[in-house]
């Protein structure tokens, strides 16, 4: 004969400390719960709503420099570590954590153009209008107390003068060689006095420079004369350019899929490309409402940010057509500069009115430790809004950013004149004849021809 008993273990409902909370066991049949989905939606609502109230997004200002902030770089060895240009040539390094500047690296005479770390974080590159390339051994930060008076460092470990100003500088990925970029584009080796290689496609400004994170030897600069230009070191000359009708003041790999790219252009708009077809662009990232002046990815590649001259910082998915967050303060004037913490936890953006500011990536992110129990409901709730962000109230409220008065008054104004001359265009293809102008895409209007 069969018998059945019932079995409970005390394990399995028992506490083993008094703090802990009391086990609930749920029966999660659909068929008992007929309100899950309301209650979710009211949950997701509540999330939506909350993430507004928390949303904090500015850290601190870090000040100290007389002049705008025109560039900035991070030091790979350490994560809360940062170096500044500015316009009257002073160089300094910055505790994040602190918000203070542990070292300082005078020597330029005039603006500082360029600033890049090499690979293991030892020496930083900078360059300027003076005309001067500038080696300098990089303090390690663990030695120096940030309380202590701020201190000059040594000499530059090199300075190398050469005949024209320089824009821009980066660093070889994994490599001792480093490029500048003016008159031309000139390729460094960091044991040598004069560029052991250099490029000339035309005779403009090359204003920004940037290597790619997969293949070494592959590096994109942007012109004055609105190109777009590949440069692979193994081959003599350039390999491809690319004419847009408006210049790109910044370009920038992703660092996740180095074969795109991500260029800042002066229409106010960014253009994600991919490297191997240059003809459209993969997506127009819009939001801005003046000229993008500086952009730099995640670490993760999943997002990007943006400065621009209309004093706001903006936040794109590298795949969204329109900025996931805006962030502007009062003081902020417009914004040359800005860099993701190799984390991604945090932004700095330079500007022009002499301060670094820190920013939070996620605006409503809580600083500090989070308990496991605290980081599994925030998974939820991120979760959940996920689910309903397609509902009209839900959508509003993640959607909604309060924006200043001017930048709100030009976007409506360009809304407007974009509109009025798309009905032009529409009229005049109206009353010509049929095929005579075809529909050119978005994606493709912006560029002029791509030169091999």
């Amino acid at each position: 004969m069969r018998v059945k008993v019932i079995s409970r273990s005390t394990d399995e409902f028992t506490r083993e400390r008094s703090q802990d909370l009391q086990k609930v066991f749920r029966n999660y049949d659909p068929a008992l719960r007929s309100q899950e989905k309301a209650v979710e939606y009211t949950r997701a609502l509540n999330a939506a709503k909350l993430e507004k109230i928390f949303a904090r997004p500015f850290i601190g200002a870090m000040d100290g420099h007389v002049d705008a902030v025109s560039c900035m770089a991070k030091n790979p060895n350490y994560l809360k570590a940062i170096f500044s240009g500015s316009m009257d040539g002073d160089i300094r390094l910055w505790d994040i954590a602190a918000r203070k500047t542990v070292c300082q690296f005078p020597g330029h005479q005039g603006a500082v153009r360029g600033l890049a770390t090499s690979t293991d974080g030892d020496l930083l590159v900078s360059c300027g209008v003076d005309c001067t390339v500038r080696l300098w051994k990089v303090p390690m930060l663990k030695m120096v107390d940030t309380n202590d008076a701020i201190g000059d460092a040594s000499q530059p470990s090199a300075v190398y003068t050469w005949k024209h100003a320089f824009w821009g500088v980066d660093h070889q990925w994994d490599g001792n060689l480093f490029a500048t970029v003016g008159a031309q584009v000139d390729i460094w080796d960091q044991n040598r006095s004069e560029p052991i290689n250099s490029f000339e496609w035309g005779k403009d400004t090359v204003l920004s420079v940037r290597f790619n994170p997969g293949e070494p030897d592959v590096l994109i600069t942007s012109a004055s004369d609105r190109s777009i230009t590949l440069y692979d070191l193994r081959m003599s000359s350039p390999a491809r350019k690319l004419i847009m009708k408006t210049r790109c003041n910044s370009i920038c790999w992703n660092p996740r899929e180095p074969m795109n790219f991500t260029a800042a252009n002066e229409d106010t708009n960014c253009y994600s490309f991919d490297a191997r077809k240059l003809d459209e662009a993969k997506v127009v990232h819009k939001g801005h409402v003046s000229a993008v002046m500086d952009i730099d990815y995640s670490p993760t590649g999943r997002e990007f940010v943006t400065g621009s001259y209309d004093r706001t910082v903006r936040i794109f998915q590298y795949n969204g057509d329109h900025s996931r967050e805006i962030y502007h303060t009062k003081r902020m004037q417009r914004v040359f500069c800005v860099k993701y913490t190799y984390d991604g936890t945090y932004l700095v953006s330079g500007s022009d009115d002499t301060n670094l500011r820190l920013w939070k990536s996620k605006a409503s992110e809580q600083l500090g430790v989070l308990l496991p129990r605290e980081r599994r409901k925030q998974e939820y709730l991120d979760a959940v809004k996920e689910r309903y962000k397609h509902l009209p109230e839900v959508k509003r409220i993640v959607r909604h950013r309060h924006l200043p008065k001017p930048i709100y008054k030009a976007a409506n104004l360009r809304r407007t004149m974009i509109e009025a001359e798309n009905r032009k265009e529409e009229r005049r293809r109206a009353h010509s004849a049929p095929g005579s102008m075809p529909v050119q895409p978005f994606r493709k209007r912006r560029i002029i021809k791509e030169v091999e």
